[in-house]
């Protein structure tokens, strides 16, 4: 069984209807062996404040059609796709994300979303609000992945269900902004060491104005290893991140830190 995966994480804005920018990428990724992309929150569709003022047939359209498109991309490239997309239910928006396989199309709906006066999503969608369960996990290539929505980083229920589940590398789509940049380094960082995984984050390029008050969408992908270290990270442009991970590292880790086996002796002992 391979012990690697090259993975890609796609740092762009809002694309709108027309996506044709996306060819030039998908190309060259499917040239260096990507294996998977991820994509960061409100590229294929509008960011969430945006959408009041855009028809839902709109919203509709423009998610079927970015679906129907990744859904050729995966079959003529053999690359599977997480990305973020709004689907509608009757009159409801539900904030959910996609994987996209050459066989087949499944949801995760985000469980819990940023509930904040300025920035609340919680009272936008209409996501189910009910007991946590496990996020999306999936294999590939010997890996055990599991996709986070981006504010869900910030609970610790979904952790220990990575560490339970000995997930080898967590796929975090964001969209960032207000110079939060050193605060969501650390927490990748730390949550990448504790629980002993590889973290891929991709966030949003792209501004908002509202109020006179700008909301700058900053990027700052990256590829956090298990020793909490920064493998690689974008900057503050249009752009790929391309890297190669090895579940050898995963297990080193795991062996030399041994946070896993001190919860699972004690576990037994329940």
């Amino acid at each position: 069984m391979s012990s690697s995966l090259t993975v890609s994480a796609l740092q762009l804005p809002t694309l709108g209807m027309q996506a044709t920018k996306l060819d030039f990428y998908l190309r060259t990724a499917h040239n260096r062996g990507v294996e998977l992309i991820l994509f960061g929150e409100y590229v294929l569709n509008h960011f969430f404040k945006e959408l009041s003022s855009m028809p839902k047939k709109m919203v509709k359209e423009q998610t079927q059609k970015h679906l129907e498109s990744l859904k050729k991309s995966a079959i003529q490239y053999n690359i599977v796709f997480i990305v973020p997309i709004i689907l509608i239910d009757g009159d409801k928006y539900i904030k959910s994300i996609a994987k996209i396989t050459p066989k087949s199309i499944s949801y995760y709906e985000q469980q819990i979303l940023i509930p904040y006066e300025h920035w609340n999503e919680k009272e936008f969608f209409s996501n189910k609000i009910e007991p946590l369960k496990s996020p999306m996990i999936f294999k590939l290539n010997g890996f055990k992945i599991m996709i986070m929505g981006g504010f869900e980083v910030h609970f610790d229920k979904f952790w220990q269900i990575a560490m339970d589940k000995k997930i080898d590398l967590v796929l975090l789509p964001t969209a960032s902004t207000f110079g939060s940049h050193n605060r969501w380094r650390e927490i990748i960082k730390t949550k990448a060491f504790l629980h002993s995984c590889y973290i891929l984050r991709a966030n949003r390029l792209g501004e908002f104005v509202e109020n006179g008050i700008k909301w700058k969408f900053y990027g700052d992908s990256m590829l956090v290893e298990p020793s909490g270290e920064i493998y690689m990270m974008l900057e503050d442009r249009e752009s790929m991140l391309i890297e190669t991970i090895n579940r050898e590292k995963v297990k080193e880790h795991r062996r030399l830190w041994g946070f896993d086996k001190e919860i699972r002796v004690r576990k037994k002992l329940l």
